[in-house]
Order: structure tokens, then C-alpha cells, then sequence
């Protein structure tokens, strides 16, 4: 197995740099540079000496936490820009201090977003988020023993998100219904009924 490092990227290979399966990157070109995400031109080679160009966003990875307290789920209700919407989501966040371990940007988000600490973080895996385009690596915390802090939102979407708590039985029957759609939300829901025996 191909070590791979925290922003999901595999070492430097001969000739490029080895993404496994015979593929290696061979160049890349910044397209824009943005305050969350950069995005380039990259040029694979494939198995059989063939060259493909795919756009490429590059994060920094994320976090996010399944805060459970007694048989609630803690969810915020946020305008997301790109789908002009409101979604029903867990606490997340950029990993977007310097030095800072997964557990330690999970904390913090919880207390941002949610006005909440907890006494127990336990981590329930990593995943990528939308690999087909992005490198984006998301570290999911199943977080218990909660407890109020001060909140101190980051942008106009925290200032005016609601902060709701759902049974976890009836957050497993909104995903059902088409009710929760955010990706880590499932997943992590998911993952945590499975974790607390539900």
C-alpha cells in the first residue's frame, strides 16, 4: 500500500510523482490561488505511457465532529454559497492553523460553531470528500461529554446558523427522507450510530 501524507497526496515517484496503479503525476500548473483552495492544471501519465490533463482543487483537509449528548446529535443549519441553500450539518472545519492536529481543530470547531467542549473525542475514521476533483481529506471525531463555552463564530454563514439538536434515531430517519444531504453529516452520523451500538 502506497504511503499517503495528511493532505492525501503520495510521495514523490522516479519521473514524476506516484499516485499508484501505474498513474503518476508528471506536472502542474496554478491556476488560482484562493484563501481555502488552490486549484492547478495537472498532467498524469497513465499506465501505458499516455498523458491526461485534469483540473485539480487543492485543501488544506478538514474536520468534523459528531457531538452526541445522551441520545441527541448536535446540528447546524447553514447557508451554503455554492448551493445557494440551507443544509442541515455536523460541526466542521478547515484545518487551517499552522501546528494544529486533527484533535485539536475538532475542539475548536465544536466550540466555534457549536458553543460546546467535550471530555471525550474519539476519531471514526478519515475520508475523501469529493476525490473525483479534490484532495480534500476530512478526520471525523465522534464527540461525547459535552459541555457549554462561549461560541465565537467565523463569517456571515456561522453569525446566522442555528445550532439544533435531533434524536439520532430521527437524524438516521431524516437522511432517510432526503432531510440531511451534506456528505460528512451521513457518513458521520453513520459511522457514530454504528460506534455507539445503534
Amino acid at each position: 500500500m502506497t504511503p499517503v501524507s495528511a493532505s492525501g497526496a503520495a510521495p514523490d515517484g522516479p519521473g514524476g510523482t506516484s499516485t499508484g496503479g501505474g498513474f503518476r503525476k508528471v506536472s502542474e500548473r496554478e491556476i488560482h490561488a484562493g484563501r481555502v483552495v488552490r486549484l492547478t492544471e495537472s498532467v498524469f501519465a497513465t499506465p501505458d505511457g499516455d498523458r491526461m490533463t485534469r483540473d485539480v482543487v487543492h485543501h488544506r483537509g478538514a474536520v468534523a465532529v459528531v457531538a452526541v449528548d445522551r441520545d441527541d446529535v448536535v446540528l447546524l443549519r447553514q447557508y451554503r454559497t455554492p448551493v445557494e441553500g440551507e443544509l442541515l450539518e455536523i460541526p466542521a472545519g478547515t484545518r487551517d492553523v499552522g501546528g494544529e492536529d486533527p484533535a485539536g481543530t475538532a475542539r475548536r470547531e465544536l466550540a466555534e460553531e457549536a458553543g460546546l467542549a467535550c471530555e471525550s473525542l474519539e476519531e471514526l475514521g478519515t475520508f475523501f470528500n469529493s476525490p473525483g476533483f479534490c484532495d480534500e481529506l476530512s478526520h471525523l471525531f465522534l464527540a461525547t461529554g459535552l459541555s457549554p463555552v462561549p461560541r465565537d463564530p467565523d463569517g456571515a454563514e456561522e453569525e446566522w446558523m442555528t445550532i439544533e439538536r435531533v434524536g439520532l434515531d430521527e437524524a438516521a430517519a431524516m437522511i432517510d427522507r432526503g432531510e440531511i444531504r451534506d456528505a460528512k453529516t451521513i457518513i458521520g452520523l453513520l459511522l457514530a450510530r454504528r460506534r455507539l451500538g445503534r
